[in-house]
């Protein structure tokens, strides 16, 4: 069953239409967003806080939950998923991520992000491409990762596509760069703050770096040797 298909049948259950008119009788008829009174009780949305997926639809504690899940018009409800006119390219916000090798770029990123943001990352560009673990980047594949990683760069310069958000992920330790870089996509930076012994703890820690210990310690010592606030 597609995925669509799936969500439309839990939407069409009567498990949801129960617990949604359940909320609207607990609640009373008015957006929680906007604070609107709405007429017709079938113009209140049921919003879940956490996005409903094919993976997720069936978890009670996500889709029938009702601290997850908020009343609302139609009008706020498109805004808040940034359709049928709602979504616009001046919306569309633009992150840069830096900070220095192991610094937990990707854990900042996953705790904003929502579904539907794009991120443009070198290293999974390469797992991507390669099939390899991060940390193995074949010489012979740069042409090909950095061509792509540029087309994204130039996609989220010019807002193109259908993306939310976009998270550019590096180390950019070079300040003239990083903030060229920046105000060419029109991006907020987001400084990983990390000093080198915290880095270099992290790396001890990491099962799979630890065949390659020497080689991400240079990583590391080179981003705070050329690193300029």
């Amino acid at each position: 069953m597609a995925s669509h298909s799936i969500l439309q049948t839990f939407y069409a259950s009567r498990k949801w239409r129960g617990f949604r008119l359940g909320l609207i009788a607990e609640r009373g008829n008015k957006c929680e967003e906007c604070g609107r009174i709405i007429a017709k009780t079938s113009d209140i949305i049921g919003h879940h806080e956490t996005e409903l997926t094919p993976e997720n639809v069936h978890d009670v504690a996500i889709a029938l939950n009702p601290d997850k899940v908020s009343l609302t018009c139609w009008d706020c409800h498109n805004k808040e998923h940034q359709r049928f006119g709602y979504h616009s390219s001046a919306r569309k916000q633009v992150y840069l991520v830096y900070g220095p090798p192991l610094a937990g770029h990707m854990d900042i990123v996953h705790q904003s992000m929502k579904r539907g943001d794009i991120i443009v990352d070198m290293d999974a560009i390469y797992t991507a491409v390669s099939g390899l673990p991060r940390y193995d980047k074949p010489d012979n594949l740069f042409q090909n990762v950095i061509g792509i990683h540029n087309a994204l760069l130039d996609h989220v310069k010019t807002r193109h596509g259908k993306w939310l958000n976009a998270w550019v992920i590096g180390g950019y330790a070079d300040k003239v760069r990083r903030e060229r870089l920046a105000n060419d996509l029109g991006a907020e930076m987001i400084y990983c703050e990390a000093t080198q012994a915290e880095c270099l703890e992290r790396l001890s820690m990491d099962e799979s770096l630890r065949h390659r210990q020497k080689e991400y310690e240079g990583y590391i010592s080179k981003w705070f040797d050329e690193y300029r606030e």
